[in-house]
């Protein structure tokens, strides 16, 4: 990964930690749907491997990528889709499970990776073999108690994204327990939508948590002030 995507990574997880998913997308759609959601402020945005033709969007979409957006791809299971990755200039690597392989390879080509875990055993061995985020799967079936158990024994610092289940309906629960981050499918992007529907529910997705997180961070400070 260049030091330009590093700089959009890093500043998309401070800021704007909200992955698109863009299951089942094909290659004659993908650049309207992109520039939608790049136009409403998506700054990370996935192309599952399992959608037709994966390959082909995401060199179309990378071929014309702002600097501040960082695109790859997901369900990867195969860690000789790493190497493709990188030629691309598609630095996100998200899996759904939880593969040490992939996770090796990922970081041996410079990616990132974003390594799908349910269990302790699971988000612990991804740690250690070099992922970047975890991503918490599926996790609205887990809920927010169980999310709150398995952040007790990771590293403090490491994101966890919250995927599976997530819409703008539930994404306060969520944040309110702690977590970094989310990947939005369904919510964001079903086949057949249009470009400007996939907008329209991107929009709505960005401003809940922009919303929540200015709650939370008022809330901060009120209670810094307290306790001066």
């Amino acid at each position: 990964m260049n030091e330009t995507r590093r700089a959009a990574l890093d500043a998309a997880l401070q800021h704007l930690p909200l992955v698109a998913i863009l299951r089942g997308v094909r290659p004659q759609e993908i650049d309207a749907i992109f520039d939608a959601l790049v136009e409403v402020g998506f700054k990370m945005i996935e192309v599952p491997l399992n959608s037709p033709s994966a390959f082909e969007s995401i060199e179309r979409i990378a071929k014309r990528c702002p600097e501040d957006v960082v695109i790859g791809a997901g369900t990867v299971l195969d860690p000789a889709a790493c190497a493709r990755l990188a030629e691309l200039d598609a630095p996100i690597l998200i899996t759904p499970n939880t593969d040490e392989t992939v996770i090796r390879e990922a970081v041996a080509q410079g990616l990132a990776p974003m390594i799908g875990c349910m269990t302790p055993t699971e988000a612990l061995a991804a740690v250690a073999a070099g992922a970047t985020t975890l991503k918490l799967f599926p996790a609205a079936r887990l809920g927010v108690g169980y999310f709150k158990d398995l952040k007790a024994v990771l590293p403090p610092e490491l994101p966890v994204f919250a995927v599976g289940g997530i819409d703008k309906d539930n994404m306060s629960e969520w944040m309110s327990v702690g977590i970094d981050g989310f990947g939005f499918g369904g919510s964001v992007y079903r086949p057949g939508w249009t470009a400007e529907k996939v907008g329209d529910h991107g929009r709505e997705l960005i401003a809940e948590w922009r919303r929540v997180r200015e709650t939370q961070i008022q809330a901060e400070y009120f209670e810094r002030e307290a306790d001066a």
